[in-house]
């Protein structure tokens, strides 16, 4: 691989990101209570100002672990703004408490990398297990979890559909096994049954394995099919429950200013 593409490869790998989450202290249980279940994420408080400007303001939700939360809202609500405030990426006031040896595997909305350069899907996922790591046969695991075929490896990633990309995108968040998965619009830009592909492998890794999944999505419909909750942002409210709770036709015309319909998968 060409010096300048094994820099863009590496550059790539960093931006999907698996961390380890800081900690804080879990609540204490009242007197005589026996012990809750420490959720994945508990957020107290949380708001975030750019120049002055209020994007989240003390905004407060819990996370149980192994569930699926979809992040929705109309544009500017500050959907992104909140993953990347739960990962410390920005500044903000409040409390993020992560449960202890959270693992987050991280996919950016956008990768700062143009899909000409000269580097193939492995290369990336190589890049990405030396960032993280990890041994090279992890790679093989990865793949397989995101249901990326495996003959898809040599092939640069220009060539890939939407699909791949994306599919190639998840695997690499995966390295290094996470526990918790963010996800800004992972099937942006990809076909139906990419989508569909996409969304089966995500629902599978939380059923199967546990994982604790956050993403923002804008197809309602598949957010009442996959998601356990539902956090709906607005600039003036915020609500927080199950599909059935949040995705009513009242609270979507009060979030969005209009009707929106969609299709329930029931």
């Amino acid at each position: 691989m060409p010096r300048a593409a094994h820099q863009e490869a590496n550059t790539a790998a960093g931006m999907i990101s698996a961390m380890h989450a800081h900690a804080e202290a879990p609540l204490a249980p009242r007197p005589g209570s026996p012990p809750a279940p420490e959720p994945a994420l508990a957020v107290d408080g949380l708001s975030v100002q750019f120049d002055g400007i209020t994007v989240l303001r003390d905004l407060s939700f819990v996370v149980d672990r192994g569930s699926a939360v979809a992040i929705i809202g109309p544009n500017g609500s500050g959907k992104t703004v909140l993953l990347r405030a739960l990962i410390g990426a920005i500044t903000h006031t409040g409390t993020v408490r992560w449960a202890k040896g959270t693992r987050i595997g991280y996919v950016p909305q956008k990768l700062d990398m143009e899909r000409d350069v000269p580097i193939a899907a492995g290369d990336l996922l190589e890049a990405r297990a030396r960032l993280a790591g990890v041994e090279r046969s992890a790679i093989a695991r990865s793949v397989q979890r995101a249901g990326l075929a495996p003959d898809t490896l040599p092939q640069l990633i220009g060539t890939l559909s939407g699909g791949q990309f994306q599919r190639l995108l998840m695997a690499s968040a995966l390295l290094g096994e996470p526990n918790v998965l963010l996800l800004d619009e992972l099937t942006a830009g990809v076909d139906k049954p990419g989508q569909e592909r996409l969304n089966t492998a995500l629902d599978r890794l939380r059923r199967d394995e546990g994982l604790t999944v956050l993403l923002i999505s804008h197809d309602l419909s598949v957010v009442y099919r996959y998601a356990t909750h539902v956090l709906c942002l607005t600039r003036d409210h915020r609500y927080f429950g199950v599909p059935r709770d949040v995705l009513t036709a009242e609270m979507l015309a009060d979030a969005y200013g209009e009707p929106i319909a969609f299709f329930r998968h029931d």
